[in-house]
């Protein structure tokens, strides 16, 4: 970590970072897109499962959200390091409504739906590392820290939100007016930032080449055995994830509709909002580093349990205990983007976003698969029992490179 993202030692509170215009423009921003994006993601789970009646189906169209960055992380997030970064966050953002909009039109075939799902978590990679290189531009030391918390428990509690909110508004308006609800507030996300944040490039003065950053960004997580042991604590939420691409067949197997899809999906994202508050307020710094490996094997256990087939209360209260733990994620990630250059933060962030979401997309899949078979709740359970097992491994080695 550089001396310049080094916490404070007098430490700051929420109010602090949210004191400065440009960061609430940026949490602004945040907020909107997630509540709209996890409102388009019931509508989609919901119009697939309902329209093939398939938990494999309705796992690939969720799984597709995450597969793209296979691509679009390691190629597009460099974007980040040579492009003006608010620029790359405004016309991403605008792309996508668009996106979202075709999405809209009835009769819209599901292979051309797959085809723009695919198109707009392309894009989502350049957003994000922009997002994350310019933030400590915008604050630095235990306010950046601080920020990211904020930053974690927004994306949580938006996903909560959304989720909670979008079952019954999609049953009450139906998915195409949900998907262009989404498509508005990714424009006014981007109008957003276009006024409320300062523009902002790389801080390295020459430009570089698409590959040269893309070797170099490669050259700085592989060669750092911290940044690999954080990248590998990340992608622990694979086996976490799987829980949404099921969350449909889930709830029809329980004999719900689209609210209690919409109340499983808020559920982890609701228990790592709550643990996102108790890391930033009362654990100090110097610890948080130690709980990572903890955390991560702890947010895998309650999927176990499902193997029990509780009721719907009982399996919202596991996942909810499983969201709790999944807070880990939030301090690793300042870590991770804290302890790399500013010249090649984008790109190392889109190859770190890349292991992330590759991983959670074949989770999710190989779930959706093995729910084919076995049913949903035997899927979550095996998936928590691999990832225990995973994440004690991935534990051992964070606690070493430490």
């Amino acid at each position: 970590m550089t001396d310049e993202h080094r916490p404070d030692a007098g430490g700051a509170r929420f109010v602090d970072v949210l004191a400065d215009a440009q960061f609430r423009a940026l949490w602004v921003a945040q907020l909107l897109s997630v509540l709209g994006d996890q409102v388009a993601r019931v509508a989609l789970a919901f119009l697939v499962f309902t329209e093939t009646a398939s938990a494999g189906l309705t796992a690939l169209t969720y799984a597709l959200t995450f597969l793209p960055d296979l691509v679009a992380g390691p190629l597009l997030s460099g974007i980040a390091d040579r492009a003006p970064r608010r620029a790359t966050m405004v016309v991403t953002d605008l792309l996508r409504a668009g996106l979202l909009a075709l999405m809209a039109v009835p009769g819209m075939p599901f292979w051309g739906l797959c085809v723009l799902v695919v198109a707009g978590q392309l894009l989502a990679a350049p957003f994000a590392a922009a997002r994350a290189a310019i933030l400590p531009h915008v604050l630095h030391g235990e306010r950046y820290v601080v920020a990211s918390a904020v930053s974690g428990t927004t994306y949580q509690s938006g996903q909560v939100l959304g989720f909670a909110l979008g079952g019954p508004l999609v049953a009450l308006v139906g998915v195409p007016v949900a998907l262009l609800a989404d498509a508005a507030t990714f424009v006014l996300s981007a109008a957003i930032l276009q006024f409320g944040v300062v523009e902002q490039r790389v801080s390295a003065a020459p430009e570089v080449r698409a590959g040269a950053g893309l070797r170099d960004g490669a050259r700085i997580v592989v060669s750092d055995r911290r940044l690999r042991a954080l990248v590998a604590l990340a992608c622990v939420s694979a086996f976490v994830v799987t829980i949404e691409g099921l969350a449909a067949p889930y709830a029809a197997a329980l004999g719900g509709g689209p609210v209690a899809v919409g109340l499983l999906l808020a559920a982890n994202p609701l228990g790592a909002a709550l643990g996102i508050v108790v890391l930033a307020r009362l654990v100090p710094p110097a610890r948080r580093d130690r709980l990572l490996g903890p955390l991560a094997v702890a947010s895998c256990v309650p999927l176990v349990a499902s193997a029990l087939d509780p009721p719907l209360a009982g399996l919202i209260a596991l996942w909810v205990a499983s969201g709790l733990a999944c807070a880990y994620q939030v301090p690793a990630n300042a870590a991770f983007v804290a302890a790399v250059p500013d010249a090649h933060r984008g790109q190392a962030f889109g190859l770190a976003v890349t292991a992330l979401r590759v991983t959670q997309g074949v989770g999710v899949l190989l779930a959706g698969l093995l729910a084919e078979r076995t049913g949903p709740a035997t899927a979550v359970a095996i998936a928590g029992v691999v990832g225990v097992v995973v994440a004690v491994a991935c534990a051992a080695a964070w606690s070493r490179a430490r």
